[in-house]
């Protein structure tokens, strides 16, 4: 039997021309509709492929060689003889995501078609911009791929979510662990030994969403990462807006508030400044040094040791300073927001993050601000949700970016 590496290699080969580049380029077209739309017949692949029948039936047989591709039995309808149904094989290719966050890593093990067979998250994680943070996020990856069952050659890529500017296309990561000249996503598949795409945090959170999550129909969405940091992935016409450099959607480092307080990037006034986690953690901790009270001080006695987690904890539990500081921030992030709903005029904008988790308590504030300050003739149009995928979006974006470049798929 012919082994799943061929095909890749195939795939992405620059040498192939003729005949064989033809029918690599109709089997990837056939794994994309599989992927896309489910399973298909050999006449609805024909179709769909403007191919005859017998030149289908020859791919779809070299891809069931492959074990890439799955004989599902009869179809249900029609009348007279019932053809076969085809899909992906799901045991056939495997993919990892990896979502780093300050304090903790999320990872996930998704098969060829989309489900999640194995998760490990909030494993305990101190993000550092060093050495010793890169060489144990390295760790967590391959302990989590060795106590996978799966085959290592099976799994066919490593995507690395990480905050901070990050550029897909050429796998450098100039916001962490930018110490080596060759690029992160390199230095990482040298440990692991499985080929690594890097992504920026927020972006890949918003293509687990797009694909899997609250997005149906609409194709101008915009979903924003509520979490240490604020960040933003956007849609356009149905698919991931980048920019020129990889670096759209910062909308964190948004210049807002006339204050002297240093951003993280080294400028002062930006959004994050004031309504980040980072920024509702801080606060949290001035106000209980003036005498507020907060159910968090049970639990945590030394108020250094306070982390965004306890605060979403405390307003999940109704406590008043944890609320009353969430709410100030959503309505700062509104206000933010209402620009860019001026701006884009998109269908939809979904929260994610962390901070998501807090519900009304940070949505109410935030629909409040968009309807102040952007035009009313937009904003009417656009709807503002939770996201569905809640803390799983990250890891499923991670596997999905992944999944879809290496066979080249537009979902």
């Amino acid at each position: 039997m012919a082994t799943n590496t061929n095909f890749f290699e195939e795939l992405h080969s620059t040498e192939l021309t003729g005949v064989a580049y033809k029918n690599v380029w109709l089997k990837k077209q056939m794994l994309t509709h599989f992927a896309n739309e489910g399973n298909a017949t050999v006449a609805d692949l024909s179709r769909t492929l403007n191919t005859s029948i017998p030149k289908t039936s020859e791919l779809v047989n070299e891809l069931l060689a492959d074990g890439l591709v799955k004989d599902y039995g009869k179809t249900d309808s029609g009348v007279g003889r019932k053809p076969n149904l085809y899909g992906l094989e799901p045991a056939s290719a495997f993919f990892v995501g990896v979502e780093v966050k300050n304090l903790h890593v999320n990872i996930g093990l998704m098969d060829f078609r989309r489900s999640l067979v194995k998760t490990s998250r909030g494993i305990p994680y101190l993000l550092n911009n060093t050495e010793e943070s890169l060489h144990t996020l390295c760790t967590i990856v391959c302990d989590f791929i060795n106590t996978s069952s799966v085959q290592l050659e099976k799994i066919l890529g490593i995507g690395i979510n990480l905050t901070g500017r990050i550029n897909y296309r050429t796998g450098y990561s100039y916001s962490f662990f930018n110490f080596h000249e060759d690029p992160l996503s390199k230095i990482i598949e040298s440990v692991v030994g499985i080929h690594t795409y890097l992504e920026n945090d927020s972006r890949a959170m918003a293509y687990g969403e797009f694909c899997s999550g609250g997005v149906k129909d609409e194709k101008n969405v915009l979903f924003v990462n509520l979490d240490h940091g604020i960040g933003m992935g956007i849609m356009v016409g149905g698919q991931l807006y980048y920019g020129k450099s990889g670096f759209a959607g910062e909308v964190g480092h948004i210049p807002m508030f006339n204050n002297e307080i240093l951003c993280h990037c080294g400028k002062k006034g930006c959004l994050e400044t004031e309504a980040s986690g980072a920024a509702i953690t801080r606060i949290f901790k001035e106000r209980l040094a003036e005498g507020a009270s907060s159910i968090v001080t049970n639990k945590r006695t030394n108020p250094e040791d306070i982390v965004l987690e306890d605060i979403i904890e405390a307003a999940n539990n109704d406590d008043t300073l944890a609320i009353e500081i969430i709410t100030e921030a959503g309505e700062k992030i509104g206000k933010g927001m209402a620009t860019l709903v001026n701006l884009f005029n998109p269908e939809l904008i979904i929260l994610g993050g962390s901070l998501s988790a807090t519900g009304d308590y940070i949505r109410l504030p935030i629909k409040n601000a968009l309807n102040k300050y952007s035009l009313s003739l937009v904003n009417n149009d656009t709807q503002l949700s939770i996201s569905q995928l809640g803390d799983k979006a990250g890891i499923i974006g991670a596997c999905l970016l992944v999944r879809d470049r290496l066979l080249a798929i537009t979902s």
